[in-house]
C-alpha cells in the first residue's frame, strides 16, 4: 500500500490592478470593433456601397471619415488613459465614455444587421457594462 502524500500544486492568483483590467477591456472592445467592421466588408453589396461612396445611409466625405475616426479615437485612447489618469478622473472618464458608447454600439446595428454584427454588439455592450461596473466599484481608501 502506497502511503505517500501527493502534493497538490495550486496556481497563484496574481493581483491585476483595476487600471490594467480597464485597459484590457477597452483593448478587447477595440479589437471587436475592428473585426466587426472588417467582416462587414464580406457582406454582399458592402464593397459596391463603398465604391459608390456610401456607408449605410451616409455619404463618404472627409467630414464623415473625420467623425468616424474621432468616434473611434476615444475608446482607443481609453486604453492608455485607463492606466495613466489619476483614480478620480479615471473612474469618471470610464463611466462616462462607456455609457456613451453603449447607444453608439447599438446604433451600428441599424440597417441590415447580420448575426456576426449582433454577436459583436452584444459582446461589446457586455464589455462596456463591465467597464462601468469596475469603474463604479472603484476601491476607496479610508481617510
Amino acid at each position: 500500500m502506497n502511503t505517500q502524500k501527493t502534493s497538490q500544486n495550486t496556481l497563484d492568483e496574481i493581483k491585476v490592478s483595476l487600471n490594467l483590467k480597464l485597459a484590457a477591456l477597452w483593448a478587447s472592445l477595440m479589437f471587436l470593433y475592428i473585426y466587426v467592421d472588417y467582416f462587414h466588408l464580406f457582406m454582399p453589396g458592402a464593397l459596391e456601397d463603398l465604391l459608390a461612396d456610401k456607408v449605410f445611409v451616409f455619404e463618404i466625405t472627409q467630414g464623415f471619415l473625420l467623425t468616424t475616426l474621432a468616434l473611434m479615437t476615444i475608446p482607443a485612447l481609453m486604453i492608455f488613459l485607463s492606466v495613466a489618469l489619476p483614480a478620480k478622473i479615471n473612474r469618471r472618464a470610464n463611466i462616462i465614455v462607456a455609457t456613451i458608447y453603449i447607444p453608439y454600439t447599438l446604433f451600428n446595428l441599424a440597417g441590415d444587421a447580420w448575426m456576426h454584427m449582433v454577436l459583436g454588439a452584444v459582446v461589446e455592450v457586455v464589455l462596456l457594462c463591465l467597464i462601468i461596473r469596475y469603474a463604479w466599484k472603484w476601491p476607496r481608501t479610508q481617510v
